[in-house]
């Protein structure tokens, strides 16, 4: 009988601990974002922040921290207090790419984060200028294959998904174009609309809005078609293959430090979960070029991990380093 009732307080003090502190939060939660103010991954993270502020009954304060391809931002969050007052806004360059192409990276994509969970997935979208000789990807090939080397596209980093996808189109297509990394995509925007860089590859939700308002065209769509452009062809129409399907999940993920509290990642968690399924948010993350499908954090860290070594592979073969 003594025993039975050991293990019954013993079972009420794991549920005691296994809900979040109900005084959490107690102070504004930093939301670390790896893009510039005004990027499309700016706007992600600020719709995020908005929608699950009144769920954690809580306020987020949002820090940008472009540059490096998000390394910067992404080890910020990786070093911060394991408390739940630190979050990141992740993606495939972050926490696949970089560590795929970089054994030297400062943070572990795997074992220095708590997962939160997938926002949604999105491809990759290659624009022009509208002077631009090529208007899709079979007229690009013909072209870089024209003049080796002289055509140049531009990404925002090395190693970043836009870097990726560019080697990936030049490895498969034998196109030889030449890449240009900048800081961030706001910079790429800036430049293209003033005419000092003619083609680049941005993510969705920084192109899309630029392709649907007439102000550059797109050429094709890294790796899938997306439904924020159902016309524009992607590399699987093209025949521009990865090693494996699932490569193409490029996704947007949030995180915390490694060793943060388990019922507070919960509780994100199950806060991202709602606001994710929201018809609303739904809307507007296609507005963005993202496809909404939340992954809960378990299986979001061995996605991550399966997903390193097979673009491992890529990073090999077309001697991308970002040591």
């Amino acid at each position: 009988m003594r025993k039975l009732w050991i293990a019954a307080l013993a079972g009420l003090a794991f549920a005691a601990h296994a809900q979040a502190p109900s005084d959490y939060p107690s102070r504004p939660i930093r939301f670390v974002l790896i893009s510039a103010a005004g990027s499309g991954g700016d706007a992600l993270g600020r719709l995020l922040a908005d929608k699950m502020a009144p769920l954690v009954k809580g306020v987020f304060v949002m820090d940008n921290k472009p540059g490096a391809s998000g390394a910067i931002a992404t080890d910020f969050v990786a070093k911060a207090p394991a408390d739940g007052y630190t979050i990141g806004l992740g993606g495939a360059t972050t926490h696949v790419l970089l560590p795929a192409s970089n054994p030297k990276l400062s943070y572990d994509s795997v074992k220095d984060f708590a997962p939160i969970g997938q926002v949604g997935t999105a491809s990759i979208l290659l624009i022009a200028t509208n002077d631009f000789p090529a208007n899709n990807a079979k007229e690009l090939i013909a072209l870089a294959r024209k003049s080796p080397g002289s055509v140049q596209y531009a990404s925002w980093g090395i190693a970043s998904t836009g870097h990726f996808c560019g080697e990936l189109f030049n490895l498969r297509t034998q196109a030889q174009m030449s890449h240009i990394p900048y800081k961030s995509v706001v910079q790429i925007q800036t430049d293209m609309l003033g005419g000092h860089v003619k083609l680049a590859y941005v993510d969705m939700a920084s192109g899309s809005p630029m392709v649907k308002s007439g102000k550059v065209k797109a050429i094709t769509a890294c790796t899938s078609r997306s439904p924020s452009l159902p016309d524009v062809s992607s590399y699987d129409d093209e025949g521009i293959d990865f090693a494996g399907k699932r490569m193409g999940a490029l996704r947007w993920a949030l995180y915390a430090p490694a060793g943060t509290p388990k019922p507070i990642v919960a509780k994100l968690s199950a806060a991202l979960k709602q606001v994710v399924e929201m018809p609303d948010v739904k809307a507007r993350l296609l507005d963005l070029g993202i496809t909404a499908a939340f992954v809960g954090g378990d299986e979001l860290r061995a996605m991550t991990a399966a997903d390193i070594e097979g673009w491992r592979q890529i990073a090999k073969a077309a001697n991308i380093s970002n040591e």
